[in-house]
């Protein structure tokens, strides 16, 4: 392994051109370009600051790796098959760490950021604090002084006082003696560290004078090390990657398939299908690099895929029309519906007599018996599945619990519930059915809402006997309980809604069927805030019933 230099212009100019070594490319391992505006601007900033930015790995090599190029005009909505490149077996340069680095610079010198192009303040660069932007540096339609276009500094091939005198002489404002002397020194330390500074250090694989040196097989660990430190997320990408060494059109079915499952609010992930994938096939849930440079493995995935992706789909398709899980939000986690999806796969002809799945999917979810790391669980919901061959909902909750999993739901399971926790979405969405929790318009999307607003419980105090201090009376555990939570829509709890009105007002002209839809309480008198504890007290009651058939 070697280290290279180049200066920031030199290597921008590399990227997608052939003519350095072949360009630089991205292998299809990397995952999609995530950094975001701020980002992008800040790297800038740490750029002409002369912060290091870490050294990037690169892999030399003729193999014919699918590989695609980096993007100029990046767009939220951008597909990354756009961008394949034809395999060959040409010396070609892979960027194997480094991708959002060189992404941001490509984007920032040479394109454009949701249709933006970075401008820089020429007269920025006052002293300031570590954590804060000294050169500030923005994404913009079009700009005017002091903002200059910063690729236009960059690649430009005059010297720099040239530049300086040019943007000085353009200034429509009369600029004072500090002010042109901050521009000439600014243009001076673009062009050092972006243009004669070899300011970006990489480490070199070369397999292609040293081809023994470093094999595929070597590569591909060094890109999990170095990626991921080997951890089961960033693995996954390198798996798809050697399924699609011998798949052609992975890439393709791949986000076809999760825009299918993604398209109703949900967020399935390609490291989920993988799991399913090698669950599917008894490999077993966990997955591993072997398993995936297994050629009959990849060969089995790649042909049944189509049928892998039916059995995933009818599942969503379950999900979304007969449970009320109906967006991501309520679907807290994703690897309980491998067995599902197994059972859907196997037995197609008894998929549509399956009993009770909905009672599976909802306790298994409201229990968590599918977090942490769930590998051994799945296995054995797999093998009870294949002994059986029928999804016996008893059976499957004895295995789950033989993996040492609660699946014991209780009153305090829902009311330890709380604003801002992670299984509230899901009662509510069983709660309230007829709320759209994926609408087309994000800003509509409902909103849970204290009951009793917590501006007016934080001004409830009493008198602490042992300091004679004031005390509140209804700590935050009292305030965001479930019991005083309920969901609203977006025009009930935003401007001229409720608000910070207490129920009291709120309810006053609310109709029966409203009330009992929030199950509230009907007795108005505990609608004061003098009665918050008995107010409460009385609709744990009301969850309590409402909920009562998941209880065991």
């Amino acid at each position: 392994m070697k280290n290279q230099k180049e200066t920031i212009r030199r290597m921008v100019n590399y990227l997608n051109n052939e003519e350095k070594d072949g360009g630089f490319w991205l292998p299809n391992i990397q995952r999609p370009f995530v950094w975001k505006e701020e980002q992008i601007e800040r790297l800038f900033d740490s750029i002409l600051r002369e912060y290091p930015i870490s050294t990037m790995l690169v892999w030399k090599t003729k193999s014919s790796i699918k590989r695609r190029s980096f993007i100029k005009n990046y767009k939220k909505k951008n597909k990354l098959s756009n961008y394949y490149v034809p395999d060959d077996t040409k010396i070609k340069m892979l960027v194997l760490d480094g991708q959002q680095r060189l992404q941001s610079l490509f984007i920032g010198l040479k394109g454009s950021y949701e249709g933006k192009e970075l401008y820089f303040n020429i007269l920025s660069g006052k002293l300031s604090q570590p954590d804060d932007i000294k050169f500030h540096f923005k994404f913009m339609d079009k700009a005017k002084f002091p903002w200059v276009k910063f690729k236009d500094v960059v690649f430009s091939n005059e010297e720099y006082f040239e530049i300086s005198e040019k943007i000085i002489d353009e200034c429509d404002d009369e600029l004072n003696k500090e002010q042109r002397k901050r521009i000439r020194n600014n243009i001076g330390k673009v062009i050092k560290v972006f243009n004669v500074e070899e300011t970006l250090i990489y480490q070199e694989l070369d397999s292609v004078d040293n081809q023994e040196l470093y094999s595929e097989d070597d590569v591909v660990e060094i890109f999990i090390r170095a990626n991921s430190g080997g951890t089961v997320l960033g693995k996954s990408d390198l798996l798809f990657s050697l399924l699609s060494a011998s798949w052609s059109e992975s890439d393709e079915n791949m986000e076809e398939l999760l825009e299918d499952l993604n398209n109703t609010g949900y967020k399935f992930t390609r490291d989920f299908i993988l799991k399913t994938c090698l669950t599917i096939l008894d490999k077993g849930a966990a997955y591993s690099v072997p398993k995936f440079r297994n050629e009959d493995t990849r060969e089995n995935i790649s042909n049944n895929w189509d049928d892998i992706a039916n059995a995933i789909k009818d599942v969503k398709d379950f999900l979304y029309g007969k449970t009320y899980l109906r967006s991501d939000k309520a679907l807290t986690s994703y690897l309980g519906l491998i067995p599902v999806i197994y059972f859907r796969y196997h037995h197609k002809d008894k998929w549509h007599a399956v009993k009770r799945l909905d009672e599976y999917i909802l306790k298994s979810l409201l229990t968590g018996s599918f977090s942490g790391s769930p590998d051994n669980v799945i296995d054995r919901c797999v093998e009870t599945i294949k002994k059986a061959k029928a999804f016996d909902v008893d059976e499957l909750f004895g295995a789950i619990r033989r993996s040492g999993r609660n699946l014991q739901v209780s009153e305090d399971t829902l009311l330890d519930l709380y604003y801002g926790s992670k299984n509230i979405h899901l009662i509510f969405n069983l709660w309230y059915k007829d709320f759209s929790y994926h609408p087309a318009f994000t800003n509509n999307n409902p909103q849970v809402d204290h009951i009793f607003p917590q501006s007016e419980l934080k001004k409830v105090k009493h008198i602490n006997p042992d300091t004679g201090r004031p005390n509140l009376t209804y700590r935050a555990p009292e305030r965001d309980q479930i019991a005083n939570c309920m969901l609203l829509t977006q025009k009930e709890n935003g401007a001229g809604g409720k608000s910070d009105q207490l129920p009291e007002e709120w309810f006053a002209d609310k109709s029966d069927d409203y009330l009992d839809m929030h199950l509230i309480p009907k007795n108005r008198d505990l609608w004061k805030i003098e009665k918050y504890t008995e107010f409460i007290e009385e609709r744990k009651k009301l969850i309590i019933r409402k909920f009562n058939s998941l209880i065991y």
